[in-house]
This record gives C-alpha cells, structure tokens and sequence, in this order.
C-alpha cells in the first residue's frame, strides 16, 4: 500500500472520530438540562416544606393542651319485668277460642249452604222443579223405539204410553189426580222410580213388558199399576202436562199410586219374567 493511500485513510479516520466527539459532547449539553429545576422552583419548594413542618407542630401543641375526652350519655335501660301467667294464658285462651268460634261459623255456613242448594228448586230445572221432556211426538217415539220404556234421569221418572182405548177406565181411577190425568189423556204418564215398598230403584223388564223390583219383587204392569209383590200400592207418578206440543214433567209434586187391584189396561205379562215368578202374590 502507498503512503498516500496510508495518510489518505488516516484522514479519514480522524475526521470520523473528531465528527463522533463534537456529537457526544452537543448531547450531554443538551441532557445536562433535562430535569433540573430553576432556582426560584427551589426556593419555593423549600418555603413549602417549612410552612408544612410549622402548621404540623402547631396541630400537634394544640392536641397535647388539651386533656377533654368524649363521654357518651348512658343508655336508659327499660328494667324487666316478669310476665303475668294469667294474661298469657287468657290471651292463649282467646285467641282458641276465636278460632274456635270461626272454624264452627264456617262449618255451619258452608252446611247450611249446601242444604239451601240441595232444597232449592232452581228456575234452571233438576229433581224437584219442571222438566222440559220435549215434543209429544219426540217422546211418543222414544217411548216406542225402547220397547215401551222411556227413562229420564233428571226428573227420576219413567216415562210410558198410555194406551187410548183405556182411557175410559182411567177416568174412575185417576181423575182425582188432575195433573197425573192430564198426562194421561195426552197418551202418556210419568212414573216414580222409586218402588212404593221400600224405595228400591224399579227397572224395567224387557221380557215380560212390566217393572219389576230387584230388592222384593214387587211388579207392575207398563202404567205402573200394581200386580204383585209386597208393595202397597202401585207406583207413583208425576204431574204431566202439554203445552204447544212440548211435555213438561212437574217432579215438585209426587203423588200416590193406584190402589192394589187396579188394572185399567188389563195387561198381562208378555213374557218371562226378570225377577220371581207371575204375578199376583
């Protein structure tokens, strides 16, 4: 390598080292001033500490000159007192008897209530008032179409067909009873469904065309006329009437079957029986 060269590099190198100085020095100038407080902030700050120092121990002289302390009043006690036995057990025995008073008050109410319902004869119908059956015609053929037995739950009844050709006979025996002969001369008559002898339910018998008591034996021709058994009389029956051709059954009013030996249709059984023997025991 030629000494030119050698100085020409040699040159270079200082400058470059010369040019990192000046800038390492211009930085630490400027850093030198970063956060460094003038004189006068000093100044103040130091005022700030002694002011703080000065009112801290005028607070602390003022607490130890004075020796008061804080007493709260005492708290009035109300003084127990024992309990009167006798009161206790006369508020336990009013307040049962009370609930005595109330459970019984409601028992007798609801009671008395449902009596009430149980006895009313409401506008609306059921057993007891009078009950819509429907055209004479309708009932006629109901009447017919099970074998000469209707039945109709809400008003307890059979409803049978009254044959016109012994209407004649009827006229003796049941005119007494208007309402029942009414019916009767419409062509039908409502029956009780309850057995004269002792209130067994009476079932019709399909067979012999008559009802017959499961409970005795008692047995009754179609028209609820008596024909044997221990019953006293014949069945009881319901007001009919007919009013533009619909069938009102009165329940409200029951009255007494035909004496024993009435026979106005003359009907005789029409087959086997369902319950003993023939009639006429």
């Amino acid at each position: 390598m030629s000494s030119t060269t050698i100085i020409t590099v040699a040159i270079a190198v200082l400058a470059v080292l010369g040019l990192g100085v000046v800038l390492t020095a211009t930085r630490r100038s400027d850093m030198s001033g970063v956060g460094a407080l003038s004189r006068e902030t000093r100044k103040r700050d130091r005022d700030a500490k002694k002011s703080a120092r000065k009112i801290g121990k005028e607070v602390e002289a003022a607490a130890s000159r004075s020796t008061a302390v804080a007493v709260m009043p005492p708290a009035e006690i109300e003084p127990w007192v024992v309990p009167d036995p006798e009161a206790i057990d006369e508020s336990r025995r009013a307040f049962l008897n009370r609930a005595n008073t109330t459970l019984m008050s409601a028992s007798l109410g609801g009671f008395a209530a449902a009596l009430i319902a149980f006895l009313w004869k409401g506008a609306e119908g059921g057993f007891g008032s009078k009950i819509n059956a429907g055209k004479l015609e309708d009932v006629i053929g109901q009447i017919r179409a099970n074998k000469g037995f209707l039945y109709l739950p809400e008003a307890r009844s059979w409803v049978t067909e009254y044959p016109k050709e012994a209407i004649s006979k009827a006229d003796a025996v049941y005119a007494g009873q208007g309402p029942v002969y009414s019916g009767i001369t419409s062509g039908i008559v409502a029956l009780y469904q309850k057995c004269p002898h002792l209130g067994c339910r009476v079932p019709e018998c399909k067979t012999s065309q008559w009802f017959e008591c499961p409970c005795h034996g008692s047995q009754y021709n179609r028209v609820g006329e008596k024909k044997g058994g221990p019953a006293p009389r014949g069945m009881d029956r319901f007001g009919v009437s007919v009013n533009n051709g619909m069938v009102v059954i009165d329940t409200g009013t029951v009255f007494a079957g035909p004496p024993i030996g009435v026979n106005t249709t003359g009907q005789e059984a029409e087959g086997p029986h369902c319950v003993g023997g023939t009639g006429g025991h």
